[in-house]
């Protein structure tokens, strides 16, 4: 895998992808088109090939930092610049796709939005998405930052906006930097406190979504809420 040489081919990847298209190119081409130029010991293509063995998966090179890609021989801090801004922009193609609908049509559905915003955050994050009676989305909102406790997850801090905004529903999600979605003690009691706060002003609470690691868990689809 990853081991291309620019002998291989007859034509190089730019010219196979204006012939062929993007879909029969390797990972190694794609990303040799982006790098543009090699070194003076390695084509651009031989580059690209060290480059991804260097990181072994593709998820393992979409994570990597400026530091760790200019770790890499022939690797400089342009390139390493040009790479983490293709990798963001292709995050943002991705999770836009989804934000047009602008509505929450289900959990599966919105949680895979929010696993492209979340599932790379070092931190915990505890966002709220008010939402109208047709459960389109008015405003997300990250209400904080940190460990999702009895202490520090107010729900009338999340309400406040709710009522100001008059939103119909509300829908919370935070993420687990373990990458296991599984709800905490913790978790359980913050979403019973919140659906009780919710239902005394009537405002529905529409789920609760914990992001984990390419996984999620839904409060509503698991039977937690009422």
């Amino acid at each position: 895998m990853y081991d291309i040489r620019e002998a291989d081919y007859p034509m190089r990847p730019r010219e196979r992808l204006a012939i062929l298209g993007e879909k029969y190119l390797s990972d190694q081409e794609l990303l040799a088109i982006l790098l543009r130029t090699g070194t003076a010991k390695s084509s651009a293509v031989e580059l690209s090939g060290q480059i991804l063995r260097h990181f072994e998966t593709l998820e393992n090179f979409r994570r990597s930092s400026i530091e760790e890609l200019t770790q890499i021989p022939g690797i400089g801090m342009s390139k390493a610049i040009e790479m983490r801004a293709m990798m963001e922009l292709g995050k943002r193609i991705q999770t836009a796709e989804r934000e047009r609908q602008g509505q929450v049509k289900g959990a599966q559905q919105f949680a895979m939005t929010l696993i492209d915003e979340m599932s790379d955050f070092d931190q915990e994050h505890l966002v709220a998405v008010y939402l109208d009676g047709k459960n389109k989305i008015i405003k997300k909102r990250t209400i904080f930052v940190g460990t999702v406790n009895s202490a520090s997850a107010n729900p009338r801090e999340i309400l406040h906006f709710a009522v100001k905004t008059l939103a119909a529903g509300i829908l919370i999600t935070h993420n687990h930097p373990s990458g296991d979605p599984r709800p905490s003690d913790a978790d359980v009691v913050f979403t019973e406190r919140m659906e009780n706060a919710c239902n005394n002003i009537g405002i529905t609470l529409v789920d609760h979504i914990i992001v984990g690691h390419k996984r999620y868990f839904s409060f509503q689809e698991s039977g937690l809420m009422f």
